[in-house]
């Protein structure tokens, strides 16, 4: 299997400007390798740095140290030392990301806050349209709220529509950092076959999942993380 990811030595402390530029370790020395068509799921205690990890490999932290190898067709991009606009580009077509939260341009409609990722490939509004609803209705998003704007929705409908909008692109490398906490049970299982589905055409994919029943259903291997002894400046 194609290695899709390698973070090595990753490391990354926050500095609390608040309270006297006290120092918060969080990551020490990471290493994690993902290949094409498995799931890593990341477990471990609250405060082991499993959603900073995420984000530092989508780019939204900046690592201190360490490397996080990223292959994007037959170039590998290092996204801890890559210029913001590459790592734009990785963001594009080669890394999705899913978080727990729904952050949207205000006033957009649902469907389009979905078809968006996938009209900026360059595909056609009617495909990216017809393919955004085929995804609302599996997730239970009654079309009638499809030219609604999100922000207007309960928790877990906004969930679903944010995992539409994670998923409506076929990535290489996909980040899922608690997909379905807000979702009942039904909607759980339908992103859990969503999830398997992905995974099974050959993406990679590195997830955080608290519900035990969720992790066991995706997960084909579980790489823990544990709280970095934290220091003060």
């Amino acid at each position: 299997m194609t290695q899709a990811l390698q973070v090595r030595n990753l490391a990354k402390t926050f500095v609390l400007h608040t309270q006297n530029g006290v120092h918060l370790p969080v990551l020490d020395g990471v290493d994690l390798d993902v290949r094409a068509g498995e799931c890593v799921v990341l477990n471990g205690p609250s405060g082991a740095g499993k959603s900073t990890l995420l984000r530092c490999i989508y780019g939204n932290y900046r690592a201190d140290s360490g490397e996080i190898l990223i292959r994007d067709g037959d170039e590998i991009v290092d996204v801890a030392s890559a210029e913001p606009r590459r790592i734009i580009a990785l963001r594009r077509a080669t890394v999705g990301y899913v978080s727990q939260f729904l952050r949207v341009v205000p006033r957009v409609t649902t469907i389009d806050v979905v078809s968006e990722p996938l009209r900026m490939t360059g595909v056609g509004r009617a495909e990216a349209t017809e393919r955004a609803a085929d995804l609302l209705t599996r997730l239970r998003i009654p079309e009638r709220l499809w030219n609604v704007p999100p922000a207007t929705f309960s928790g877990g409908e906004q969930q679903r529509v944010n995992v539409a909008r994670g998923l409506i692109v076929p990535m290489p490398l996909l980040l899922l950092d608690e997909p379905t906490a807000s979702l009942d049970a039904e909607n759980r299982k339908t992103v859990v076959e969503i999830i398997r589905s992905t995974v099974a055409a050959g993406t990679a994919v590195v997830g955080i999942f608290h519900d035990a029943e969720v992790r066991d259903a995706v997960a084909t291997r579980l790489v823990d993380l544990q709280p970095v002894a934290k220091a003060a400046a």
